[in-house]
């Protein structure tokens, strides 16, 4: 499976569901390439500072060949996911094209639904011209929702005017998720740090698997 977590936005928090999402594949027996689409190369600084071999590769393409370098790589993984730039129109294109499953992290803020509408319509262009050759499916996840509050249902009210499918799984702003980040792990490595956690990032890889895969 190609997946790409992707928001024309920035700091919607694509480069901690790529890790976390990588390292769960990884842990249930998966080959896993992780493909830091973003000049910020936040997931190649993750993996510099880890203390230990991580569970899945990591490399770094910044240009609009992704889809073309994924053709030849996929044969070698299980599973690609690719962590996408803000911003970057040609990129982000790229990603789209070569993608079985767009995910797009949504924050519980007016401006991220707002924001939503560009990613959206990009995919829309690019999946367009390729009906009855390839069905590049898409959905939102909310991302960093507040607990115990109604939030993430009014988000989701919000954003069924696009007409995508949104993930059941909710990923909870958690301390957990910056802390085994800061030092090059994630929390289904660090049990004790949140049991939460681990089993939204667990839920959200299964509920991907099954729907999309």
């Amino acid at each position: 499976m190609i997946l790409s977590f992707l928001n024309q936005k920035g700091g919607v928090g694509k480069t901690t569901l790529s890790i976390n999402v990588a390292t769960c594949l990884s842990l249930k027996k998966q080959k896993v390439l992780l493909i830091d689409a973003d000049p910020q190369n936040s997931s190649l600084d993750w993996v510099a500072i880890r203390r230990k071999e991580s569970l899945f590769t990591v490399v770094g393409l910044t240009k609009p060949i992704i889809h073309k370098e994924v053709s030849k790589l996929i044969k070698n993984y299980d599973h690609i996911i690719i962590d996408g730039p803000p911003r970057i129109y040609d990129v982000a294109k790229s990603a789209i094209v070569t993608s079985d499953l767009v995910v797009m992290p949504v924050q519980p803020s007016p401006y991220d639904i707002w924001a939503a509408n560009e990613v959206v319509s990009l995919i829309k262009e690019v999946s367009q011209p390729l009906e009855g050759r390839k069905n590049i499916k898409s959905a939102f996840l909310i991302n960093r929702k507040i607990s115990n509050t109604a939030i993430g249902r009014d988000v989701e009210q919000a954003l069924d005017h696009y007409g995508m499918d949104i993930l059941q799984t909710h990923i909870c702003q958690r301390v957990a998720y910056a802390e085994t980040a800061a030092i090059g792990s994630t929390v289904m490595e660090e049990h004790n740090r949140d049991n939460l956690a681990v089993r939204e990032i667990t839920d959200l890889t299964n509920e991907i698997l099954e729907k999309y895969n």
